[in-house]
């Protein structure tokens, strides 16, 4: 088979489609004939060595989503058939024609969805349904903030806290992709790029308003944060893009009696990856079939311009997902 492969740590110049065999399924699992898959950050960082690998993943094929079909099956695998089309995360090499994965940790495809809108899903709407309410606890008609809202966690999250009743404010650094994601939901945008983003929180909704918030970027926006929550707000932390550290007023934890807590996908054991693709089988790929959620894809590569797309997301022009697709 085809496969994605990091030949060294460093730029996008280290990246290559070369051939590597085919995976047997083991007991539980299904191989999968992946149609397309999706770029995260986590790709970049892999790439470049900075990003630790779980157990039993080759560090050089990259890859942590996918849609295709069924193709084949392990020894006492019977949830799917030869055929079915699904999609999933997997904890690394999603970037290649073939991969098995337990046959629980799979979702159906949306029905009428192309494979292109399928591949831009499992990730970040995986990510940012457990961030909201298995993270956050998230309820109809509190008010959430979520930062980088026109990312594809950003985006994902934005539909699914829309779709639960909440009141939305995001953030982002570019005026266009707070336009386009009005249109996806968004009740107050803060553009970052113009200075203190919490003082235009405070201005937009008044001090100490946001019951939730969803952070994908890390950094020094911690302060802000602890700024804009109101008394027993909750945070969690999802992407550091700025960052792994900030200086940190612990007074104003404890005076708001805030919750903070910081959560990560791609290292869980697998009962936890199958608990919340059962959950969201059940809850949210519905959602996808009435409109009420949608993928958003800013561009499809073929995986032969796997170097492209890891420029076009280091750009950060991007809104939403970038998608790869074999032929």
């Amino acid at each position: 088979m085809k496969a994605v492969i990091i030949t060294r740590p460093g730029g996008a110049e280290v990246l290559e489609v070369q051939e590597r065999p085919k995976p047997e399924p083991g007991v539980g699992q299904i191989r999968v004939r992946v149609r397309a898959s999706a770029l995260n950050r986590a790709d970049l960082l892999q790439r470049a060595g900075n990003y630790p690998i779980p157990p039993g993943i080759p560090a050089d094929m990259p890859g942590m989503e996918y849609a295709g079909e069924v193709e084949a099956l392990g020894a006492g695998a019977s949830m799917w058939k030869i055929g079915d089309r699904v999609m999933g995360i997997i904890g690394g090499a999603g970037h290649a024609e073939y991969l098995c994965v337990h046959e629980r940790e799979a979702m159906p495809i949306p029905r009428g969805m192309s494979w292109e809108d399928a591949g831009a899903i499992p990730e970040v709407f995986l990510t940012a349904y457990d961030a909201l309410f298995n993270r956050l606890a998230l309820n109809t008609g509190e008010t959430v903030l979520i930062h980088a809202v026109g990312s594809g966690v950003g985006t994902a999250g934005l539909q699914i806290a829309c779709a639960a009743g909440a009141r939305v404010v995001g953030t982002a650094r570019s005026p266009d992709k707070l336009e386009r994601a009005k249109k996806l939901g968004l009740d107050v945008a803060i553009d970052s790029s113009r200075g203190d983003w919490a003082a235009q929180v405070d201005a937009a909704i008044g001090p100490e308003r946001v019951n939730a918030l969803l952070d994908l970027v890390g950094g020094n926006y911690l302060e802000g944060n602890l700024r804009v929550l109101t008394l027993r707000g909750r945070m969690v932390v999802v992407g550091l893009t700025a960052g792994a550290s900030s200086p940190f007023n612990m007074s104003v934890l404890l005076r708001k009696r805030l919750t903070i807590v910081g959560t990560m996908l791609r290292n869980r054991p697998l009962e936890e990856k199958i608990s919340l693709a059962r959950e969201f089988s059940e809850r949210g790929v519905p959602l996808f079939e009435t409109g009420r959620l949608k993928p958003v894809v800013d561009r499809v590569f073929g995986f032969e311009e796997i170097r492209a797309a890891h420029h076009l997301m280091e750009s950060n022009d991007t809104f939403g997902k970038i998608v790869l697709a074999w032929k």
